[in-house]
């Protein structure tokens, strides 16, 4: 099939006249209408109704036009991604990570990354499910763990803790935790074991379970707990990167943590040459420096 007339079909169709797809094209109206009538000979098809107003697509027109509008679209993404590499920050960047780590320290964030870049469209993924990199199924990730995947480019960004926190206010209410024991009188709120998780908060909220705690409140993401420890309905296990965000936060049982989980950024082989994967890496990775910097100041380990 003639690429060519292909393209001028697109453009009559997203225009729905031939003379103002000939405009964009830069042809005349007989030249268009002449490439639009030997596409439709060349398919054995109508692919338009002709109408006083303009056109319309038939049947048959409506499928081409759909795989004429994919078409486009990764033509553009390509076109994006060659310039991309060469020139500035700009198009969009598929990026995917836990919905914990993203919606309590990376989305807060991304307004510094949009200032400096204002042209670089960023395609958020939250979820716990692994995507294949190499796949095309994301641009970017960060993970808590060391991907396995070859053809990566990963490079370890910090290392997370699960620790033990709540509110100065619902203490005060409910009484100190100074000891294991002590939960027993308060509400613990976490992530099931049997839900998709880091296999080191797994093992943390498994060894706390043990302790005769009376009363439970489990939701599926590190955000939910958030919110519920925020208003006061008990003593959360939540990573130790919140802290900086959310002062009112204070935490318990200090000597009590997970093992350490590593974060790492992960991008395929083939897109190291990316300007806009390079300006999100030094992205995250200033932003990393800071925030250890705040938590130094406020003396928090």
């Amino acid at each position: 099939m003639d690429w060519d007339k292909l393209r001028i079909f697109h453009a009559v169709a997203d225009a729905g006249s031939l003379t103002h797809a000939g405009d964009v094209l830069h042809l005349s109206q007989s030249a268009v209408s002449r490439q639009i009538r030997a596409l439709e000979e060349s398919l054995n098809t109508t692919l338009f109704h002709r109408h006083a107003r303009g056109l319309i697509l038939t049947e048959q027109g409506e499928l081409l036009f759909d795989a004429t509008k994919s078409m486009t679209k990764r033509l553009d993404a390509a076109s994006a991604r060659i310039r991309d590499s060469e020139e500035e920050v700009f198009g969009e960047l598929r990026v995917t990570t836990t919905t914990g780590f993203g919606t309590l320290w990376l989305a807060p964030r991304l307004a510094k990354l949009y200032e400096k870049y204002p042209d670089l469209n960023i395609d958020l993924m939250l979820e716990e499910k692994v995507l294949d990199l190499p796949m095309r199924e994301a641009d970017v990730a960060i993970r808590m763990k060391e991907p396995s995947q070859a053809d990566l480019i990963r490079k370890r960004l910090m290392s997370v803790r699960m620790r033990l926190y709540a509110t100065e206010q619902h203490l005060a209410q409910t009484g100190p935790v100074n000891a294991l024991s002590d939960l027993s009188r308060h509400r613990l709120i976490c992530q099931n074991i049997t839900s998709e998780q880091v296999g080191a908060g797994a093992s943390f909220v498994q060894s706390l379970l043990a302790d005769d705690v009376q009363s439970l409140l489990y939701v599926n993401n590190y955000f939910g707990v958030l919110q519920a420890v925020l208003h006061g309905l008990g003593v959360g296990v939540l990573p130790d990167y919140v802290i900086q965000d959310f002062p009112d936060l204070v935490r318990v049982l200090p000597d009590i943590e997970s093992a350490e989980v590593p974060v790492f950024l992960a991008y395929p082989e083939e897109l190291r040459q990316s300007k806009r994967i390079a300006a999100f890496r030094d992205f995250v990775q200033e932003e990393i420096i800071s925030h250890r910097k705040q938590l130094a100041n406020k003396g928090n380990p």
